[in-house]
């Protein structure tokens, strides 16, 4: 009776015997995986239904008490001993007979005899792909710029205080670069708000395509305002990304006809890079950077000035 329950849920469901050999594969699963029951009783391939390639679920660790991998194989999961004796876990999922990654949420729980020993575990599932995909478009809209797709200044904020406290532990140093569309304005009133937004997103593309580590950050600092911040790296370093934004966005060709510096759209920028200390402040790093940055606007535009003094 019970396992003829099991097999109408409506959750998708499987069971694994000790061996961690499928017992129990019901309708929901096989609706959820693309994978009849047939296919799945008496084996121990029950990751074919979620993965392109063997690896442990959530219901493996259990039966071979391997709680060490769990924060290797999952995004997020509750620790032994807090949800009673079973498990609860998030992760993407590949659906390869499907042929579509869904997010799933994970619980598994033991079954053991009257004399402890362990027979079965059981693994139910919840496909929360749509309110990942919710959660995830929210969390974008407040880190991220609208129009450019780069880091918001919020963002931005929030990364330069981290990056800071971080140097202070290390003792790494950590560099800034401000940019600016030169005579940014004047592009606006000859070509128009629309043609100006379309500028500010090649510009933006742009920067993102001068920065390579993922531990960097390219941000809208505002208006036609642009900010890079880059952790360990020093003012020589910093220096050669920013002559390489310059670059590239001179690379762009975008006609400018009103720009006093080149007919085309050019950007200045201002490096500062700090060595994060009780002598130094944040505000200081940023400081630096705006000075410089007028410097390179003072010679000119269409280049990048490092700071004077750091």
């Amino acid at each position: 009776m019970a396992v003829r329950l099991m097999q109408h849920l409506v959750v998708p469901t499987f069971v694994l015997d000790a061996e961690r050999r499928v017992t129990i594969w019901n309708h929901a699963c096989e609706r959820l995986t693309g994978i009849p029951a047939a296919e799945m009783l008496g084996t121990g391939d029950h990751w074919r239904g979620f993965y392109d390639e063997s690896r442990h679920c959530l219901a493996d660790l259990i039966a071979l008490d391997q709680y060490d991998k769990l924060a290797e194989l999952y995004a997020a999961h509750t620790s032994p001993g807090e949800f009673g004796f079973g498990l609860r876990a998030e992760n993407w999922c590949v659906m390869p007979v499907k042929g579509e990654r869904r997010y799933l949420a994970v619980d598994a729980g033991p079954i053991y005899d009257d004399q402890g020993k362990l027979i079965a575990v059981v693994q139910t599932l919840r496909d929360m792909t749509d309110q990942k995909l919710a959660e995830m478009a929210l969390q974008n809209l407040a880190t991220r710029d609208s129009l450019t797709g780069l880091a918001n200044r919020r963002s931005l904020d929030d990364k330069l205080e981290l990056e800071w406290k971080c140097g202070q532990r290390t003792g790494a140093s950590l560099a800034f670069i401000l940019g600016d569309v030169d005579h940014f304005k004047c592009y606006n009133d000859h070509y128009g708000h629309p043609k100006g937004d379309e500028c500010l997103r090649a510009v933006a593309g742009a920067i993102g395509a001068a920065v390579f580590r993922p531990a960097d950050m390219t941000a809208r600092y505002g208006g036609e305002e642009f900010a890079i911040v880059m952790p360990n790296t020093d003012l020589a370093g910093a220096q050669a990304v920013a002559e390489r934004v310059c670059r590239i966005v001179r690379d762009l060709a975008i006609p400018h006809v009103d720009s006093a510096t080149a007919p085309h759209v050019t950007i200045s920028l201002g490096v500062s890079a700090l060595v994060p200390t009780p002598g130094n402040s944040l505000d200081t790093l940023i400081a630096t950077a705006d000075a410089a940055l007028y410097r390179a606007k003072d010679s000119g535009r269409n280049c990048a000035v490092a700071a004077e003094s750091t």
